[in-house]
């Protein structure tokens, strides 16, 4: 049984391996694949007749010009089949919907923003919503739910990704929104949610593996505060899916207001609103939702500190020095041997810098803050969408072990299993 349990293993990393060199490179020839996957001849034989008998994969003839000596049928190259499956990414976020539909070949072949109220989202409406938004979307693209084999969410807030449920989001109203079993159930697909940084950390490694691998984290620091961690070469969540909540753990306690409700939350230091608030002498009491923050609250700040604006630098400055704070703790346990800080406050970097390596420099060693890179990359939100690509694309690669039948050939109503 071990035995038997290993060969399938062997043959779906195999499998996984050769979709993803067709994925990243484009049509290929069997030779080809075979050098750049370094599998046997027989073994890419093997897997690619298999993978032509279930439709995944497509043969074509190569247009590359023969030369004079040349001799025969030219050459058969070997592409993805974009149309074989297809896959819908969703973004939740304050009062928006972001929906991009993804063929096989992993290319985003449509995308809309639907709007709803966050402010009255709870768990018995927003269900409802999401479900019609998608249905929308899918009748607009003139594509049947039956075609779509899997639908992965990304969210802002606290998510548990093996109840498939927002705990708590500002993206919401109400706490315990339900989102991987209404849309399971209506769409009989695989569902799977997961926090929205988690997908720029995925997407990250996608994108440069050799750069973005082993163990690194990823803090997002924009409307709130994120985190997404790589360890040991892979993404990690925790036992109920909610690990790395950077932002809700507690700087000062009893210290200001987050708009979780609690008191001393880093994110209630390094947040928009946070910086709003500091830089404007508000209390520290004050609510998050009166205050005037977002893309464009931050964007004033930002042009106060450039026109040299001291309440603006010093807020800058000493939320850099809570970042210092909280990097030493994510260093001191995890041991990154990358740390990438990403999100809309990065336009904001040049006067926080000084007071992050003051802070790191009082909360760490010197011997454990000099074993680690750090990233500044400017925000973009197509982050997110990438990272549920790459993570859907690798579970159809490796779930399509097997299949006699082409990936379309389902019913509504038929979805797997609900996981992270």
């Amino acid at each position: 049984m071990t035995r038997k349990a290993d060969r399938d293993q062997i043959r779906r990393q195999n499998r996984s391996i050769v979709l993803q060199a067709l994925r990243r490179n484009g049509p290929m020839a069997r030779i080809d694949l075979g050098q750049m996957t370094r599998l046997s001849p027989a073994t890419v034989t093997a897997i690619t007749s298999d993978l032509l008998d279930q439709g995944l994969i497509l043969s074509l003839e190569s247009e590359e010009p023969k030369t004079h000596q040349a001799r025969g049928r030219p050459r058969t190259l070997l592409k993805l089949n974009p149309d074989a499956v297809y896959t819908i990414g969703v973004r939740l976020s304050v009062n928006h919907i972001d929906m991009s539909l993804v063929n096989f070949a992993g290319e985003v072949t449509q995308d809309k923003r639907a709007y709803f109220d966050s402010a009255a989202a709870d768990a018995q409406s927003f269900p409802t919503t999401l479900l019609d938004a998608i249905r929308d979307f899918l009748q607009e693209a003139g594509v049947g739910p039956s075609r779509v084999r899997e639908i992965g969410v990304a969210a802002q807030g606290v998510v548990e990704t093996e109840s498939g449920v927002v705990a708590w989001s500002p993206a919401f109203a109400g706490r315990k929104i339900p989102v991987v079993e209404p849309l399971r159930e209506a769409f009989g697909a695989d569902c799977y949610i997961s926090n929205d940084t988690n997908m720029i950390t995925e997407a990250l490694h996608w994108s440069d593996p050799n750069r973005y691998s082993g163990t690194f984290a990823v803090i997002m620091l924009d409307y709130g505060v994120g985190m997404g961690l790589y360890l040991n070469n892979q993404l990690f969540a925790g036992a109920s899916g909610t690990a790395a909540e950077f932002g809700h753990a507690n700087h000062i306690p009893g210290g200001a207001l987050c708009r979780c409700g609690k008191r001393g939350c880093l994110e209630a230091y390094l947040s928009d609103y946070a910086l709003v608030r500091a830089a404007s002498h508000m209390s520290e009491t004050t609510d998050p939702i009166t205050i005037d923050a977002g893309v464009s609250g931050l964007a004033r700040l930002i042009e106060l500190a450039s026109s040299g604006d001291n309440d603006a630098r010093t807020a800058f400055h000493e939320a850099g020095r809570v970042l210092g704070y909280g990097l030493a703790r994510v260093i001191a346990m995890i041991d990154p041997k990358r740390v990438v800080l990403t999100g809309a406050a990065m336009r904001a970097f040049s006067f926080m810098d000084k007071g992050m390596w003051e802070g790191l420099e009082e909360a760490l060693v010197a011997d454990l803050r000099n074993n680690f890179s750090l990233d500044v990359m400017p925000w973009n939100e197509d982050f997110i969408r990438s990272g549920l690509i790459a993570q859907s694309m690798e579970r159809l690669d490796k779930d399509f072990l097997g299949t006699d039948s082409l990936p379309g050939e389902r019913s509504a109503g038929s979805g797997k299993k609900v996981s992270a």
